[in-house]
C-alpha cells in the first residue's frame, strides 16, 4: 500500500477538537489573559504561506492553529466553536451555513477548477465518466463538498443515473489509502490529494472545468466576530494572510519548502502544489458572491441543500483589510 501524502486521521483530528472545544470554553483568551484566536486550517496551507513570509511576528493576541486534512471536520469544529476561523471549498461552507452553523464569509480565494478531480488508477479500464455504473465512486469528505457537487453533476453531464453509481464517502487521508491500495474504482478528489495521485500515475476522468467555481472561502464564527477583541484580532490576522499570500507567490520556492517541512509531503509534491494552488486572498465582494450564489442555487435546486442559502447575507465586509 502506498502511504498518505498528509500522516493525519481522523483519531487525531477529533482528540484535536475535542482539545479545542475545551480551550474555547475559556472565551477566546490565553492563560495569560491576552486575547487568542484558534485558526483553523487544511493541510497546513494557510499556516505554510504565513510561516514562510513571517508575517506572523509582533502579534498582540496569541493564535493557535488546528490543522484538518478536510472541510467536514473542520467547519464542524467551527460550529461547535473550536476554531474562529476556517478555510474550506465553497459548498462545504454554505452546506454548513445552511445547516445552521453560526459562521460569516470574511474571504476567499480562487484556484484552478482543475484541481478537482474524478480520477481512476492508472491501469484502469474506465475511460470516462460515461464508463462508471456499476463501479465503486468514493468522494471526499462528505454530502455537499466540492467533490461531490462535481461528481453529481459530471454524472448529470454524461447522463448516467446516479443511483447507477454505488457513491461513498472517506476522508481525503483514508480515500487515499484505499485508493492507492486499489480497493475504490474511482476517487472525486481534490487539490494536494489529487496531485499526489497524479504523480503516482492516476488519470482523469473529468476536472471542475465548467463545473465547479474554484472558490475557497474563509468563514469566521459568529461568536469570534461578536467579541470586540478577537473582532480586530482576525482583521489584524487576515491582513497578515493577505501578505503572505502576496509573498508565496513572488516566492515560490521558499513557499515549497516550508510546506514541505509542515506536511511532511515530497517535495516534488510540495512544488506542484505550489505551482498549482497558489492564490491571492481577496475580498467577499461580487465577483465572489455571483457565481457561487449560481452555484447555491443550482445545488439547492437539485436537493442538495437543506436549506437555500442568500450566500451576500453571510457576508461579513468589515474583516477583509481595504
Amino acid at each position: 500500500m502506498v502511504a498518505s501524502p498528509f500522516p493525519s486521521d481522523r483519531r487525531t483530528f477529533l482528540a484535536g477538537v475535542a482539545a479545542l472545544g475545551l480551550a474555547a470554553c475559556s472565551g477566546g483568551r490565553s492563560e495569560n489573559g491576552r486575547v487568542k484566536l484558534v485558526l483553523g486550517d487544511q493541510v497546513h496551507l494557510l499556516q505554510s504561506k504565513a510561516e514562510a513570509a513571517g508575517v506572523l511576528k509582533n502579534l498582540s493576541y496569541d493564535i493557535e492553529w488546528a490543522n484538518f486534512v478536510g472541510a467536514a471536520p473542520l467547519l464542524e469544529a467551527l460550529a461547535a466553536g473550536a476554531v474562529d476561523m476556517a478555510p474550506a471549498g465553497d459548498l462545504p461552507v454554505i452546506l454548513a451555513s445552511a445547516a445552521g452553523a453560526p459562521l460569516k464569509l470574511v474571504a476567499a480565494a480562487k484556484s484552478s477548477t482543475r484541481d478537482i478531480a474524478i480520477i481512476v488508477p492508472q491501469g484502469s479500464p474506465i475511460r470516462s465518466v460515461a464508463g462508471l455504473p456499476g463501479h465503486r465512486v468514493i468522494v471526499s469528505s462528505a454530502r455537499g463538498s466540492i467533490s461531490h457537487y462535481l461528481l453529481l453533476e459530471a454524472l448529470k453531464e454524461a447522463k448516467v443515473d446516479r443511483k447507477a453509481v454505488d457513491i461513498g464517502f472517506m476522508l481525503p487521508n483514508d480515500a487515499a489509502a484505499a485508493f492507492a491500495a486499489g480497493r475504490i474504482d474511482a476517487w472525486a478528489t481534490f487539490g494536494t490529494y489529487q496531485m499526489a495521485a497524479e504523480l503516482r500515475g492516476a488519470r482523469v476522468l473529468r476536472d471542475g472545468e465548467g463545473i465547479n467555481t474554484g472558490l475557497t472561502l474563509i468563514a469566521a464564527s459568529k461568536e469570534a466576530l461578536d467579541d470586540p477583541a478577537r473582532r480586530a484580532a482576525l482583521r489584524d490576522v487576515m491582513g497578515r494572510l493577505q501578505q503572505s499570500s502576496r509573498w508565496a507567490q513572488a516566492h515560490e520556492a521558499d513557499y515549497a519548502r516550508i510546506f514541505a517541512h509542515n506536511t511532511k509531503a515530497d517535495i516534488t509534491l510540495a512544488k506542484l502544489v505550489v505551482e498549482r494552488q497558489n492564490p491571492l486572498l481577496v475580498p467577499v465582494d461580487a465577483s465572489v458572491i455571483l457565481p457561487l450564489q449560481r452555484i447555491v442555487d443550482r445545488f439547492y435546486a437539485d436537493g442538495g441543500l437543506p436549506a437555500h442559502v442568500d450566500v451576500a447575507a453571510i457576508v461579513d465586509p468589515g474583516i477583509f483589510p481595504v
